[in-house]
C-alpha cells in the first residue's frame, strides 16, 4: 500500500508541475491521466503483462469534477483479467485527485 501511495504522490508532482497551457489542450488531459493509471496497473500487477488498453471515456459529475474511464487487459497466470481504472478530478485545476482499481 505504502508503494502504491508514493508512486501516487511522484507522480502528482510530476504531473503538477506541467504548464497550464499543456492542459488547456484539447486531448492532453486523458493522455496525462492515462499515464496515472497505466502506473497504478503495473504496481498492482507487478511482473504482470498488460495486453490491452482503452480510454473508456469521460464522465462530468459536476460544473469541474470529471472522472476519465480507462480499461486495461492483464495476464495473471495465462488469464486474461479486465482492470477498471477511474480517476476523478478538478478539470479545471487537474490536481485534486482521487484513483478507484476496479478487477472484473
Amino acid at each position: 500500500m505504502k508503494k502504491i501511495l508514493i508512486t501516487i504522490m511522484t507522480l502528482l508532482c510530476v504531473f503538477g508541475s506541467l504548464s497550464s497551457t499543456h492542459a488547456e489542450q484539447p486531448g492532453l488531459d486523458y493522455k496525462k491521466f492515462g499515464k496515472i493509471a497505466t502506473a497504478i496497473v503495473t504496481e498492482d500487477y507487478p511482473g504482470q503483462q498488460v495486453v490491452e488498453y482503452k480510454y473508456v471515456g469521460r464522465e462530468k459529475l459536476a460544473e469541474n469534477k470529471v472522472v476519465d474511464s480507462f480499461q486495461y487487459e492483464v495476464m495473471v497466470n495465462g488469464q486474461k483479467k479486465i482492470v477498471t481504472v477511474k480517476i476523478t478530478h478538478d478539470n479545471s485545476v487537474g490536481k485534486e485527485l482521487t484513483i478507484a482499481l476496479e478487477e472484473k
